[in-house]
């Protein structure tokens, strides 16, 4: 039984990061927040880049923090603009979070948490590498 989502604590936590994000082109801040499985909460911003496409989501800086502070598997991952908007997650985030916490991973993009799985249908994950 997945542990009690603490959603309210994510949204303050994604909000937090979201006022450390580096956004100097788009000026549009975003945070994300993760509900590790040993019940840590982590945090990432968005890093922009002049050239634009080396820029990384706040996805990217929530997965790289759960690798430098020990591992584990993300549960849920909250993220939002910083006004407090919800935001989805792009295709390539979508991808990091369903390795990193696997299918059943919940993401709150939008108001209403869905598994991973729902936002990235038929995703490749390591199951797809075993088929060769």
């Amino acid at each position: 039984m997945p542990p009690s989502i603490p959603w309210e604590d994510l949204r303050a936590a994604a909000l937090a990061a979201s006022k450390n994000a580096y956004a100097p082109y788009s000026n549009f801040h975003v945070g994300a927040a993760g509900l590790v499985d040993d019940g840590r909460i982590i945090t990432g911003c968005n890093v922009e880049n002049v050239s634009y496409g080396l820029g990384l989501c706040a996805e990217c800086g929530l997965v790289s923090a759960l690798h430098a502070s020990g591992g584990g598997r993300l549960v849920a991952v909250l993220t939002v603009s910083g006004s407090g908007q919800p935001c989805v997650p792009c295709g390539r985030c979508r991808q990091l979070l369903l390795e990193n916490g696997g299918p059943g991973c919940l993401v709150d993009g939008d108001g209403t948490p869905v598994p991973i799985s729902e936002l990235l249908p038929g995703g490749f994950d390591q199951a797809r590498l075993a088929d060769g």
